[in-house]
């Protein structure tokens, strides 16, 4: 055996079963992973992927080999191995294109790189990890790209209630989203007990406690995904509703370690029971096979195999949870009936199905069109059973998304009449306050949209959704504070959950806290590496940073997995900072053939004609219609900021002094995305002449985080002198006493 082989032999950094290098400590036996005196969260086997590695430093392991030595058997799919590598990058801070410790040889295998310190060269300071760290880290679940390395974040759940003061650089960033995601990775596929571990203690398993987890199916249809995902969310909601049982948050399938035993799974959520289930449907034929574990003694409590056609699903889900609530309390009759009610709000199987995929494409949206399907979803439930309050819920929620995020203002409308249908069938129903309180959101009514969340913030099923709605109107006040109080909660609501990291980073990039919004999208990328919409943001919040070479691989990436026009749109910002005016107007058309609604991208458009003398003509009329886009917009939204600045800037364009700034001050007012808001008027108010006013607003855009990349190549400012072309001498600025606005359309 060489040196390398044994983890105990002297002089490799093994000794006493501990391997050592660059501040970071790995103990075999202690199961730990210790980076910079903090502990970083792995999975069984990644750890057990580290440790094959370490122990034959140098060596080349063949996956074959790795599947083998750590699955038992090569019947799993080769990408475990490889998200196993992408935790272990993050836990290491280590970067698959310039790596440190872990190599790739591609097609072959692994080795690790790095330099291994002898027990002898190891301070005694360092040989004690700190135990009083926090213990929360993002693990990133990507394939190796060619894309930013998403970097393990471990910081304390408290550090979102106090971001720092001091915040980075800032581009037109993302242009939408209705939802949101902090230097935060609070149980990212480590969960709830890490506050327990923080103190050296165990989750204590409540006698009457269960856990649902995401029911699986060995079918690779998305529907079935879906359906079997769903079936879950509607058992927990409705075991949260029986009393004396205390039903675990609910975690996603990407913050579940499906390799852990039921003792080990019970340790984390701290439950003494565990409900899971597996789902296969061939045509109308449907097969579940359920099953109750005790985490204590890791035995089976009940289980039941159910076969049948699609319309028993109502009489199987229960059947299922009858038995269950009965092995952990006495029910009354009354409250079984009650149960039953809720696992039937409808009795079309149909219906049923498509409400569960739409509920699936809304909680936990993968993909660009994810809304979009859930929407069509609830109306094709709708079409087979009329009377279906929750598809009517889901529909408004979806409608109401779409207003806000896509600037679609009929559908507000929508939103509006398929809130009031859910209602009247029956206004007492979670589900309905969660829709109601996104619709007054979107409206700009807080105290209403407050009343529907407060009213459903203590029902466990419906939470983490009603403290991300709270915390977004929060932020809509000005409560920035109560805000991240809300988020921190959501987040311990349901661990491991990327939409409510994504939709933290959305907020924390309206307040201009940019570094801190793009650390969230990070762990939410962690949890889900494939998905095209968070790329996206990703790089759109990059490109707000000032990073451009980093936010085009993250902006191809997301195309790479699915055409959306954020990426197209932002891709196009970065043709026209080098400007190349052409190559961008044509990728803002391709974007606005996606989304002919959003008036920004018209907008972006508009400005790239104008910067080129050879379509400048072309702009006053696309101008125009990015005006009256944004007027509708404006009308039925009153209170966003960055509309109203946007459409200052298109007023300005268009000569309409007054109008512009009018609005330029009503945006300023709000106070929200201030470094989009501030540019917006800098420009407008350059274009009028009132160059000292456009100079404020150009250092209040600065001092926001809008980088120079982003100012200096801005045709406007160029053309008024208060901004230097790359590379070129500063101009002599025109006396500020006699203004002259530069020609528009030349």
């Amino acid at each position: 055996m060489k040196p390398g082989n044994d983890p105990n032999a002297p002089g490799d950094g093994g000794g006493n079963g501990r391997y050592r290098f660059d501040g970071i400590v790995v103990d075999a036996a202690a199961h730990t992973l210790v980076r910079d005196g903090r502990e970083q969260a792995l999975e069984p086997k990644a750890f057990a992927v580290l440790l094959a590695l370490l122990q034959r430093p140098g060596d080349l392991l063949g996956r074959d080999a790795l599947l083998d030595q750590v699955w038992g058997h090569r019947h799993v799919t080769p990408g475990v191995l490889t998200r196993a590598i992408a935790q272990l990058r993050a836990a290491l801070d280590d970067d698959s294109q310039h790596p440190r410790y872990i190599q790739t040889q591609h097609a072959l295998g692994y080795r690790f790189v790095g330099v291994l310190e002898t027990q002898a060269s190891v301070p005694a300071a360092a040989t004690e990890a700190d135990a009083t760290g926090s213990l929360a880290a993002a693990v990133a679940s990507a394939a190796e790209v060619t894309a930013p390395p998403i970097p393990a974040v471990a910081h304390s759940v408290d550090a979102i209630v106090e971001p720092p003061a001091a915040h980075a650089d800032a581009a037109h960033a993302p242009a939408r989203m209705s939802w949101v995601a902090v230097l935060v990775a609070v149980g990212v596929l480590g969960g709830a007990s890490w506050w327990w571990r923080d103190r050296g203690q165990s989750a204590a398993p409540l006698e009457a406690s269960i856990a649902v987890l995401p029911f699986t199916t060995l079918s690779e249809a998305r529907e079935d995904r879906f359906f079997a995902e769903g079936l879950s969310v509607e058992m927990l909601n409705a075991l949260a509703g029986v009393r004396g049982v205390k039903v675990a948050a609910w975690r996603p399938p990407e913050a579940i370690d499906r390799g852990q035993d039921i003792k080990a799974l019970g340790r984390l959520l701290g439950v003494a029971s565990v409900l899971d289930a597996s789902v296969r449907r061939d045509g109308r034929r449907l097969r579940i096979n359920a099953r109750l574990s005790d985490t204590r003694t890791g035995y089976t409590l009940w289980s039941r195999n159910y076969d049948g056609d699609a319309d028993t699903i109502f009489d199987t889900q229960t059947d299922i949870a009858n038995a269950v609530a009965g092995a952990l309390v006495e029910m009354l009759p009354e409250e079984r009936e009650s149960l039953q009610r809720r696992l039937a709000p409808t009795r079309n199987a149909a219906a049923f199905d498509a409400y569960l995929f739409g509920l699936k494409q809304m909680i936990h949206p993968q993909g660009e069109d994810a809304r979009k399907d859930a929407a069509e979803q609830f109306r094709k439930a709708l079409a087979a059973d009329a009377g279906f309050a929750k598809a009517q819920a889901g529909l408004c929620r979806t409608e109401a998304w779409n207003f806000e995020s896509n600037r679609d203002v009929d559908a507000f409308e929508s939103a509006r009449l398929a809130c009031l249908r859910a209602s009247n069938m029956d206004r007492t129903m979670g589900e309905v306050s969660l829709a109601m309180g996104d619709l007054y959101r979107v409206q700009g009514d807080a105290a209403q949209a407050l009343k529907y969340y407060d009213a459903i913030v203590d029902d466990p099923a419906m939470r983490w959704q009603a403290l991300v709605g709270r915390a977004q109107v929060r932020v809509d006040q000005g409560r920035e504070e109560d805000a991240m109080r809300d988020f921190r909660q959501a987040l311990l609501a349901s661990p491991g959950n990327a939409q409510v990291h994504a939709e933290l980073g959305y907020q924390q990039f309206r307040l201009g806290h940019y570094p801190e919004a793009i650390a969230s999208y990070r762990t939410a990328l962690s949890l889900r590496p494939d998905d095209a919409w968070y790329w996206s943001i990703y790089g759109g919040l990059l490109l707000t940073a000032g990073d451009n070479e980093a936010a085009e691989v993250a902006l191809r990436r997301s195309l790479a997995l699915e055409p959306n026009e954020p990426s197209l749109s932002n891709l196009g910002t970065l043709r026209y900072q080098k400007g190349d005016y052409a190559g961008a107007a044509e990728l803002y058309r391709r974007a606005i053939e996606l989304n002919p609604t959003d008036f920004f991208y018209v907008g972006f458009l508009a400005d790239a004609l104008e910067a080129d003398p050879r379509t400048a003509a072309q702009a006053p009329a696309t101008y125009a219609q990015a005006a009256a886009l944004a007027q509708r917009f404006v009308d039925a939204k009153h209170d966003d900021a960055k509309a109203l600045a946007a459409l200052g800037w298109y007023r300005a364009q268009l000569g309409e002094r007054d109008s512009a700034l009018r609005l330029a001050q009503q945006a300023q007012a709000l106070g929200h995305e201030p470094g989009d808001v501030a540019m917006f008027n800098a420009q407008a108010l350059a274009v009028l002449g009132e160059l000292d006013q456009a100079r404020v607003a150009l250092q209040a855009a600065r001092k926001a985080g809008i980088p120079a990349s982003r100012i200096d190549t801005q045709a406007a400012l160029r053309r008024t002198g208060l901004a230097t072309p790359p590379g070129a001498a500063a101009p002599t600025p025109p006396d500020p006493a006699t203004p002259e606005a530069p020609p528009r359309g030349t």
